[in-house]
């Protein structure tokens, strides 16, 4: 079964029910689990007791109605792993966002370590009386080490996503990661822990995409880059250090910032855009799991939204901008101004 047939049945069981593992799969899911709680154990003393500063507030110093900006999901969102606010993956988007719009941006924070899927319902109802123009979702990793059954965990997903866009908000999702290369979890289940997030990914961008959301997929934000450079992992060995949230926020930035109409066109000039760019949401979901940054969002082919293999999508892969912290930002922007 390819992994577009896979990720087309476990999002088909996220909307109609259904979509187990098999007994073959939950076997090797057992497995998964034992390791993800042997891992935990060693990680677990390690890992930061609280979360960092929301860094929840005002950010940019341009005229004009504040961009409400929402950030939902888990640790990954929150930063989880870093002590400055600004280091988190909110904060630095949440500046960036505010540089490129020329506008005051307004953080609200609402994602809460150790999350699930199922946990969005109430971040969602958290974040709707904020009136947010874009939220910014990071989900998926606890879903693989929970007993979180996959197409349960896209059903979540996608309920959040459509309250979302019905109240007329942006979202963009920040995929589940590729958890095949975290290092507490010994081979061979590594090499399940991969397979099994990159299946939940290309699901939930299929149940993204569905709701009128748009997806970015995160894969190696915990995948090969980080196997090679392991100053990317903050001492848990498990999250991100401050340079890894500050390359998944250059990930994600693209995204938010287009969704609102403020990615400058010039940013993505140059860029190769093949022929299948544009494929049924299905095998787009499937490429993107397996490539990091790349985005996938809903289009049309001559005037139609749906082919006859389903809903058309659109991939796209920018180049990752560089991020600054707001600190760093003020001093560019004090310097440029004595120029």
């Amino acid at each position: 079964m390819t992994r577009a047939s896979r990720a087309r049945r476990l999002a088909a069981g996220a909307f109609y029910g259904g979509g187990g593992l098999g007994l073959a799969g939950a076997g090797l899911v057992t497995l998964l689990r034992h390791e993800a709680r042997s891992a935990r154990r060693r990680v677990v003393s390690r890992t930061p007791k609280a979360d960092p500063p929301t860094g929840n507030g005002r950010y940019g110093r341009g005229r004009g109605k504040p961009i409400v900006f929402a950030v939902l999901g888990d640790s990954s969102a929150v930063g989880l792993g870093v002590h400055s606010a600004n280091e988190t993956p909110g904060v630095l988007v949440a500046a960036a966002l505010a540089e490129l719009a020329e506008r005051p941006v307004r953080l609200v924070r609402l994602a809460v370590s150790g999350a699930q899927s199922k946990d969005l319902a109430a971040q969602v109802e958290q974040a709707l009386p904020e009136r947010p123009d874009v939220v910014m979702i990071m989900i998926g990793g606890n879903d693989v080490t929970s007993r979180t059954r996959p197409a349960t965990s896209v059903r979540h997903l996608a309920e959040a996503v459509r309250a979302l866009v019905g109240a007329g908000c942006h979202v963009v999702v920040g995929t589940c990661p590729d958890l095949g290369t975290i290092r507490p979890i010994a081979q061979p289940l590594r090499l399940v822990a991969r397979r099994w997030s990159r299946n939940l990914a290309a699901a939930q961008t299929i149940a993204v995409v569905a709701e009128g959301g748009r997806t970015v997929s995160l894969g190696s934000v915990l995948g090969p880059s980080f196997a090679s450079d392991h100053g990317l992992f903050s001492p848990d060995e498990f999250h991100p250090s401050a340079p890894g949230y500050a390359a998944a926020a250059a990930v994600m930035l693209p995204s938010v910032a287009d969704s609102i109409g403020v990615w400058p066109a010039a940013a993505d000039r140059g860029l190769r855009l093949r022929r299948d760019t544009v494929r049924p949401i299905a095998k787009a979901a499937a490429r993107a799991a397996g490539h990091t940054g790349t985005e996938v969002q809903p289009t049309e082919v001559r005037g139609q939204e749906s082919g006859r293999r389903g809903p058309w999508a659109r991939l796209r892969r920018r180049r990752p901008p560089e991020i600054l912290t707001p600190s760093q930002a003020d001093q560019a922007a004090r310097a440029g101004a004595e120029t």
